[in-house]
């Protein structure tokens, strides 16, 4: 069934209304009519079953049956810090890690990222970035919208993540504690890990997490590229955590 995100002041009562592009994809490259039935999120973790009242190009309105709490949240809340890699990974990983259970992406610009963000096309960038993580939401069926944050810094990066009880960095040359000997028991409230670069962390930058109180973890006996090990360990959390 079709899914879509709501604004709240697009919600009052029983009545629901769909304006903007997502009504013209509606009309146009859905062809829906009035009766048709669909699903509304409001990105607070509920959704809602849905009748189409009346349909245009610029706005669709729905009458709202059923509110449910969304079932495709995880029980946790998993932050994603990724160092910035180059040409379109950095959308894959998007994608991958939002059907995976992400909650939110922060790109970090590493001492080894090859990619950069410039000011002049950062915002450009940043509005496609969140663009396919709504995509990916919806195909998902994801009950939240997962955002794409501007970039930050490493040592920003370090600093927001020693904030979080649960939180580890990925390291290749991590030969002592692996990520499921360093998961705890019982399903953690947050969770934030990062992912390096195609050329890997520098040793400056493992130090700096240590010195922050955030563990490097190892992924196994294979070396997985920068847009494989999101995904990853999203899946291992969701191993662990839901299945």
């Amino acid at each position: 069934m079709p899914r879509f995100f709501l604004n709240e002041e697009n919600l009052t009562g029983d009545t629901a209304t769909i304006v903007g592009e997502d009504a013209s994809h509606i009309a146009l490259s859905l062809r829906m009519a009035v009766g048709n039935a669909l699903t509304l999120c409001d990105n607070e973790g509920y959704d809602y079953h849905a009748e189409i009242l009346s349909i245009a190009r610029e706005c669709v309105t729905l009458s709202v049956k059923d509110k449910m709490p969304s079932e495709s949240e995880p029980p946790y809340r998993v932050r994603l810090y990724q160092c910035l890699p180059k040409g379109e990974k950095f959308e894959t990983v998007i994608q991958k890690a939002v059907e995976c259970g992400v909650c939110e992406i922060i790109p970090v610009q590493s001492s080894r990222c090859i990619a950069v963000l410039k000011d002049s096309a950062a915002e450009k960038k940043l509005t496609r970035f969140n663009r396919i993580a709504e995509e990916a939401c919806k195909q998902s069926g994801r009950g939240r919208l997962v955002k794409v944050t501007p970039p930050v810094s490493y040592r920003e990066a370090m600093r927001q993540m020693a904030e979080v009880e649960t939180a580890f960095l990925c390291y290749e040359n991590e030969d002592g504690l692996t990520l499921s000997g360093f998961l705890p028991r019982e399903v953690p409230c947050e969770i934030a890990f990062l992912v390096g670069p195609e050329g890997g962390l520098s040793t400056d930058e493992v130090a700096m997490a240590k010195e922050a109180g955030i563990v490097s973890v190892s992924l196994g006996k294979r070396i997985l590229r920068t847009e494989t090990a999101a995904p990853f360990v999203l899946a291992i959390l969701a191993g662990k955590y839901e299945l």
